[in-house]
């Protein structure tokens, strides 16, 4: 599909979406590459009447978008494994090779270019991990959105309930449950599929408005393009330096009851290398370096350790949590968590963050921006910080297309007033209850203190205003 259009394809460069769905055991019948001499992810070895082809991807076109995720300025491993953890449906935006090209050498911003010809902003669809609670149940239902019409399924939350707090939202439309989309399905066979699921359920939802607009641009919304939200399980990086007696675990080869094979992290040395990191007795071994250990062997994956020197770097998860994903026929690795890369981000946002509150020295250069929010399906999109014990209170975390972005706050941002009334020398305590009584309407005037004017966002969107009437119903970041 081609997002622009057709007159304007002469003027001005023209992404085409690809949309890629194989069957069980095919490939996508084409390679990725980084060529010397070369800018960008190129599309190489497309297969005469495979996949790739079918689906409109061409030799040398240059790889923008990978399941709506811009992918241009990220590390080739990285976007290889993304394409890898995505399944058997794949959304790949890209850009004719000569068309790459000449945008680079007018100095065009590929963003700014795809921003352009996408038009409306998508919300990420949410995965959502829901536990049945002994007295209100799951807390959901699903009602047609039209009577008769399949696969069309709006949420009706109980207030309150277990769903909400899975970060389910009322509204939202059903695209997925545990591993099936619900497309074809009536409203009869999704209640009996529902009082089938047991104790708990995994969904995939979207609101309403989002919905549209994938539609629209006839973008299949899928589960590797979601944020994660109460998902009882994660796979985890793990960071380990060699010490005098090497990084202190054994790997073994081991068969499960079903009889597959899997490499299983064995005996940390207490103190070593492997027990500060955290790595866990029995936890599954799926990576190396970014690289999947699936088809290496015991003495593979050896080597590919001993070859790492000093660091190496693992993806571990739970048996239950590998269970918990084959069953839902996604890969583990979707949803990794790497703790001390976040621990290190986190201390260096308040490193930064810190000294220019501590200092209170505006750039001379900078001028109060004034954004008016409205609260949407991730609440405001956005979460404060402060430095303890001090006034003053800071953006310290963004949603991805959330209310909060879209009103052009940038993380790093300090607040000056909230909704008119100046916080300068305002507790973070007193500024929550200041966004409170604004309701669902929030006037922010920020100062961009970091002299970056790049936006950072995270792919957790976090909702800094909560629905729930519980105690704790502000997701505040302490920093």
């Amino acid at each position: 599909m081609v997002i622009t259009e057709e007159s304007e394809s002469v003027s001005k460069p023209n992404p085409r979406l690809c949309v890629l769905k194989r069957e069980e055991g095919e490939t996508y019948a084409f390679n990725l590459r980084v060529e010397g001499g070369r800018e960008g992810h190129i599309i190489r070895n497309v297969a005469s009447g495979g996949v790739a082809e079918r689906s409109g991807l061409r030799d040398g076109d240059r790889l923008l978008e990978v399941n709506n995720c811009y992918v241009n300025d990220v590390p080739h491993p990285e976007v290889a494994a993304n394409i890898r953890m995505s399944g058997n449906q794949l959304c790949l935006l890209v850009l004719d090779g000569d068309e790459y090209e000449q945008a680079l050498s007018q100095g065009k911003d590929l963003k700014s270019l795809i921003r352009t010809n996408k038009g409306e902003s998508l919300n990420p669809p949410r995965l959502c991990h829901i536990r049945k609670d002994p007295v209100s149940g799951l807390g959901i239902n699903f009602i047609p959105v039209e009577a008769g019409e399949k696969g069309c399924f709006s949420v009706s939350l109980v207030a309150g309930g277990t769903a909400a707090k899975a970060g389910v939202c009322k509204g939202d439309r059903l695209v997925w449950m545990n591993g099936a989309a619900v497309s074809d399905l009536t409203h009869s066979a999704l209640s009996r599929m529902l009082k089938k699921c047991g104790d708990h359920i995994t969904i995939l939802v979207i609101d309403s408005e989002s919905e549209k607009s994938y539609i629209k641009q006839r973008m299949p919304i899928l589960p590797s393009m979601a944020v994660p939200h109460n998902l009882p399980h994660r796979a985890r990086k793990l960071h380990l330096v060699c010490g005098p007696g090497g990084y202190g675990f054994l790997l073994r080869l081991e068969r499960t009851p079903s009889g597959r094979k899997y490499h299983v992290l064995r005996e940390m040395d207490s103190g070593s290398s492997a027990e500060r990191a955290g790595m866990k007795d029995g936890e599954i071994l799926l990576e190396v370096n970014g690289e999947s250990v699936e088809s290496l062997d015991h003495d593979e994956i050896v080597n590919r350790v001993k070859l790492s020197g000093q660091q190496v770097s693992l993806a571990t998860i739970t048996p239950q949590g590998l269970d918990f994903y084959s069953k839902l026929g996604l890969s583990p690795l979707l949803f990794c968590e790497d703790e001390s890369a976040e621990r290190e981000k986190q201390n260096m946002i308040l490193s930064s963050l810190t000294e220019e509150l501590l200092k209170n020295e505006m750039d001379a250069t900078c001028k109060p921006r004034l954004c008016s929010l409205q609260k949407g399906p991730l609440g405001f999109g956005f979460n404060l910080g402060c430095v303890p014990q001090r006034p003053g209170t800071f953006i310290s975390q963004m949603a991805f297309g959330g209310s909060g972005q879209s009103a052009g706050l940038r993380v790093g941002d300090v607040v000056m007033e909230v909704n008119g009334q100046n916080v300068e020398e305002k507790c973070v305590e007193d500024v929550i209850m200041l966004v409170k009584e604004g309701g669902h309407f929030l006037s922010l005037l920020v100062m961009d203190t970091t002299g970056d004017s790049k936006v950072k966002q995270t792919d957790k969107p976090t909702r800094d205003i909560s629905d729930s009437e519980e105690e704790d119903k502000y997701e505040i970041s302490f920093l």
